[in-house]
């Protein structure tokens, strides 16, 4: 199963995002949890967050750059909802072996990005990939869409259709005929 925890402070003003969690809605095994519809207030269900998440083997965090950053609800949800003794620390391997992807939009192109003493936009994806691999959880190459200010209908589409494809890889079974031809067993 895909858990999408989305976090765009206006969801209903968003038409990239908007776009790729339609994408990903379609998928059977999906589920997705806005958290600016679920938790308005910022008032978290830690317990609730916590089931979603041992209920995944692939967790997408996906949401709009803003400043250089994730939104705060989001920033606040790794704050409570990964505690240590679950998802970190003395008992904490509730998370461990999962795969975890940030999906990201930009408003700006990837030139804007190219700024300081480290010009990548990889760069910005460390602190994510840094808290998923103290939880024990297998990074993925992040999904970046850039440009969505003055993105057209078409490349918006692509976009939608690469991301349900990249999500859906993560639902199809390796099988063991597909691993004997990958010379994963000799017979």
């Amino acid at each position: 199963m895909i858990l999408i925890i989305y976090a765009h402070p206006y969801p209903h003003h968003s038409h990239a995002n908007k776009r790729l969690i339609q994408a990903a809605g379609e998928l059977d095994q999906v589920e997705v949890r806005s958290l600016y519809d679920l938790y308005p207030d910022f008032t978290l269900n830690v317990a609730a967050e916590q089931q979603a998440l041992s209920r995944a083997s692939l967790v997408v965090w996906q949401h709009p750059m803003q400043w250089y950053n994730m939104p705060p609800l989001l920033k606040l949800w790794f704050d409570k909802v990964l505690s240590h003794g679950w998802a970190y620390g003395h008992g904490g391997n509730a998370l461990r072996g999962k795969k975890a992807l940030w999906a990201v939009t930009t408003g700006g192109d990837s030139h804007h990005f190219e700024l300081g003493s480290f010009p990548d936009f990889a760069a910005l994806a460390q602190p994510l990939e840094a808290t998923a691999l103290y939880c024990g959880m297998q990074w993925q190459p992040p999904f970046v869409l850039h440009g969505t200010f003055n993105c057209d209908p078409a490349r918006l589409e692509a976009a939608a259709v690469r991301y349900q494809a990249r999500l859906a890889d993560y639902l199809t079974p390796v099988s063991d005929d597909a691993t004997t031809l990958a010379g994963g067993a000799h017979g």
